[in-house]
Order: C-alpha cells, then sequence, then structure tokens
C-alpha cells in the first residue's frame, strides 16, 4: 500500500535535487548517496517495524523517524514508501534515476535492504531459514524459558522503593531520555517490570537493539567455540586473509571481539553505517579493509570488527543452511528468546553489530544467561569462564569521560561510575541496555529510544538509574 496524505503532498511539491544542487555527474554527487541513504533507514525501519515488530507506520515515525541525523530528517517525507504486505516488502522512492532502495522481510531472518540499484527481481535471491521450520513458542512455559510464573513479590518496603524508581525512568525528567521498557531481575525471578503501553509496548513487543546486538553476537561465537567449532585466538579467521605476505593474517577473533583488529576505520563505527544503508554487503567492504594498526594495541568502537567475528562462525560451519540456523537454535531458542531476531546482508553476513530486534524480557532472560556463565536449565550453552571472559578489559581501552571500559563486545563498569565492581552491559544506540550486576545476582534491562547527544551517547542516566535501583533493594525489609 502506498503511503498518503502529508507525505504524499511533501513529495509532489518539493523541488527535485538537480533544482537544489549543481548539476553533477552521479559519481561526484554526493548529495545522491545521502539521499540513498536516508531511503534505506526510512525502508528497514518500516519493513522491520511492521512485519517483526506489528507496529504502526505512525509508531515507527514516532520513535524512531526523529534524533537521527537533521539532514536525514529533512528528507523522510518528501520519499515516499510503497509498503507492499502480502510480499512484505518496502520500497522508498529517492531519485527520479534510480530504483528505490528496498527492504524485504522474511520470517525469522527478518528485514534485509538490497544494495543501490537492486530491483524487486533480488528479494528471490535472499538468504532464507528453511519455509517448514517452526519458530517455537514458549509463552506458557515457566520463566526464564517462558512468561508463566516470571515475577516475585518483594517485601514492602523495598518493593515500594522500587517502584519509585522505576516509575521516574519514564519520566523523561529525574533520569532524562524516553524509555518505553525496564524490567528488573534478582535471584533468576522478576522483581519489576513496566512498559509505555501508551505508545503500545508491552512484555512481547520488540524493537531494534542497535549495539546491544554485539553482545548477542559474541555470545554466538561463544557457542561456536562450545561446540569445538573455532578457536578464537586462531590468527586469520577468515580465508580471505591467508594469502601469504597478507599482514591481515595476524588478526584474530580475539582482537575482532575486543574491537583491536587494527583495520582501518575513518571513525568511531565506521563503516557501519554504509552497511546498514549503503547496502554494501560485509564481504565487499569489512572483509576487503586494509589494516592501519597492529592486531591487539589500539581501540576503536568499529562494528565491522563484530560483523567479522560472526562472519568467522560462518567460515568455521561450512554450511550456510546451518550457520544462519546458528543464532536461533544454539543460542537464541535454547533460552527462550523467541522473540529476538537478527538480520542479515543481501548477502548472508548476519550484521549482529547492531542489526537486530528483541523484548525487553529477551534482554533479561540473556543478562540470566551470564549470571549463570553460560549454563541454562543444566545445559552449558556457552564455554566456561566466558563470562569473565567477556567482562575482562580488553588490551587496550577506550577514552571515555566517565571512565566506563571494554571487555569483549561489553561495556565495563565499577566503581568509578558509582556501581559495584564487576558490572558490565550489552548496550545500544538511543538506550538499550542489560545491565549484569554478578555481585547481587541481578539484571537491569532497560529500552529506550532516546534522542543522542553529539558525542553520540543516550540521553539516558544509566549509571544514576542502575545505583538507584540497587538502592531500593537495600531497603530494609
Amino acid at each position: 500500500m502506498a503511503e498518503s496524505g502529508k507525505e504524499s503532498m511533501n513529495t509532489a511539491k518539493s523541488p527535485s535535487v538537480d533544482q537544489r544542487e549543481p548539476r553533477r555527474r552521479p559519481g561526484m554527487n554526493t548529495r545522491r548517496h545521502v539521499r540513498a541513504m536516508a531511503a534505506a533507514y526510512k525502508a528497514m525501519y518500516y519493513c522491520s517495524g511492521i512485519f517483526t515488530a506489528g507496529h504502526t507506520t505512525e509508531r515507527i515515525e514516532a520513535d524512531v523517524f526523529t534524533g537521527v541525523s537533521p539532514v536525514w530528517e529533512s528528507l523522510f517525507p518528501e520519499m515516499p514508501a510503497e509498503i507492499d504486505e502480502r510480499n512484505k516488502t518496502v520500497a522508498v522512492t529517492y531519485l527520479p534515476d534510480m530504483p528505490p532502495r528496498i527492504a524485504a522481510w522474511r520470517p525469522g531472518l527478518g528485514s534485509t535492504q538490497l544494495p543501490i540499484g537492486a530491483t524487486l527481481d533480488a528479494v528471490k535471491y535472499l538468504p532464507r531459514l528453511p519455509e517448514d521450520l517452526i519458530i517455537p513458542n514458549t509463552d506458557d512455559e515457566p520463566w526464564p524459558q517462558g512468561d508463566k510464573e516470571a515475577a516475585v513479590t518483594l517485601p514492602s518496603p523495598q518493593a515500594d522503593a522500587l517502584e519509585r524508581v522505576v516509575k521516574n525512568a519514564f519520566d523523561g525528567e529525574v533520569y532524562g531520555g524516553i524509555t518505553w521498557g525496564v524490567v528488573i531481575v534478582k535471584d533468576g525471578r522478576i522483581i519489576s517490570e513496566r512498559y509505555d503501553e501508551s505508545r503500545g509496548y508491552d512484555i512481547h513487543t520488540p524493537h531494534r537493539t542497535n549495539s546491544a546486538a554485539k553482545g548477542f553476537a559474541v555470545s554466538v561465537v561463544g557457542a561456536a567455540v562450545k561446540q569445538g567449532l573455532m578457536d578464537i585466538y586462531k590468527k586469520a579467521p577468515l580465508p580471505e586473509w591467508r594469502t601469504p605476505g597478507d599482514p591481515r593474517r595476524q588478526i584474530t577473533t580475539n582482537d575482532l571481539l575486543h574491537m583491536c583488529s587494527g583495520l582501518y576505520t575513518e571513525r568511531a563505527g565506521n563503516p557501519q553505517q554504509e552497511l546498514y544503508f549503503g547496502g554494501v554487503a560485509a564481504t565487499e567492504r569489512s572483509v576487503v579493509n586494509i589494516v592501519d594498526c597492529m592486531p591487539g594495541k589500539r581501540w576503536v568502537y568499529a562494528g565491522s570488527d563484530t560483523i567479522l567475528a560472526v562472519r568467522a562462525v560462518r567460515t568455521a560451519i561450512r554450511d550456510d543452511a546451518r550457520f544462519h540456523l546458528f543464532p536461533f537454535q544454539e543460542l537464541f531458542w535454547k533460552i527462550g528468546m523467541t522473540r529476538t531476531t537478527t538480520e542479515t546482508d543481501w548477502n548472508g553476513d548476519f550484521l549482529m553489530s547492531g542489526q537486530a530486534w528483541s523484548t525487553a524480557r529477551d534482554f533479561a532472560r540473556f543478562g540470566i544467561l551470564y549470571l549463570n556463565d553460560g549454563v541454562w536449565n543444566g545445559e552449558r550453552i556457552l564455554p566456561e569462564g566466558w563470562s569473565k571472559y567477556v567482562a575482562t578489559p580488553a588490551p587496550d581501552q577506550p577514552n571515555m569521560p566517565d571512565g566506563r571500559g571494554y571487555g569483549a563486545q561489553f561495556w565495563l563498569f565499577g566503581p568509578e561510575q558509582g556501581l559495584p565492581e564487576g558490572v558490565y552491559t550489552a548496550a545500544g544506540a538511543r538506550g538499550q541496555y542489560s545491565m549484569i550486576i554478578p555481585s547481587r545476582n541481578v539484571v537491569i534491562v532497560r529500552r529506550g529510544f532516546d534522542i543522542m547527544d553529539e558525542q553520540g551517547q543516550s540521553g539516558f542516566r544509566l549509571t544514576r538509574f542502575v545505583s538507584d535501583v540497587l538502592k531500593a533493594l537495600e531497603t530494609p525489609a
């Protein structure tokens, strides 16, 4: 179905690119690429938001089309989207001389964008899970595998103190940000849970994880290590790097997980956006990157390192059908994360540096797995000591204003941030957190769609919130 109303009117009245910009050869017109990226952002969020999360277009526009690049925000209204409910595709027109940017949804794997210039005919070549595959539904099983008997009641003084803290997380004043979900787990059971129901969020509503998916990525690697499929300390985990004389032969999966690959990047996160919204496959951009620093020596927050670590799992498995099922069958579904979807590029590599959708309860289950050092219902899913591995500082550390550190795809917190020793979290843009506090046997999940500051940080005061939660739990009974 085509969008109507204000957007169509804006499209009809808007000047063309050629009217606003000097005429240039397409290859020199960077404005074209900006439009292509913005169109892909719109297509991807509509596609995943509608077909994975069940959001309305109005909800998506309110939650994720604001707080991004001002240039992109100005372009969204003038680029019409065609939403095909039957074939589950979204096509966003952005230039008169180019095909639209297209995102296509498939069961289990969610949405994938086609590369710039591709047409709808290319959708049939995208990777798919088996047609007869049934995604498990564990809702009626006991928590944490399912949703039954999930909560326990705290003594009144603690419950009241905690309720005040959690309520404040949603007012946008005390802690800032825009919160849609909070789940707090202690000793394996939910002790507090709240959602912004006015926006349509509840225990089963997934939303984009952004970089919190990096925690999923290192866990997929861990599951592969547990099964003896790979060794993270082995050099050159990708075949493209094994040519004699190639300096990338020195890179290990361990380097990739620590964000210390030494591969070139112009800035933090680069070239992640080209993979997310430029339609570039990981094999065309991340794999062929050049060395800029010796492996293990320099920390740079680069999503390509994460994507390549998961591609190393693909290399180890050597069976794409099995690889595309691996995160679900060997990790997510085993621990009840049945509403978590992680998406691929058009070439079949998981973009697990941030392109995933998940619920707040699934974030809580994920945290419980790490509190239990990778054991779930008596089954060891991650190697023994994997929780310690991800929470151990990387060889080089970021220079963050608040002093937080980095392990293996998890951010590290402690007394310097006013929290207990050994706290770590999967963390994503716009305020996605699964804080793991081993000393208290607590997981604190906070999900939001915050406006980012100039440094790319969420407006939510995370450490203050976590500190207040822990203080509330110390209230005398």
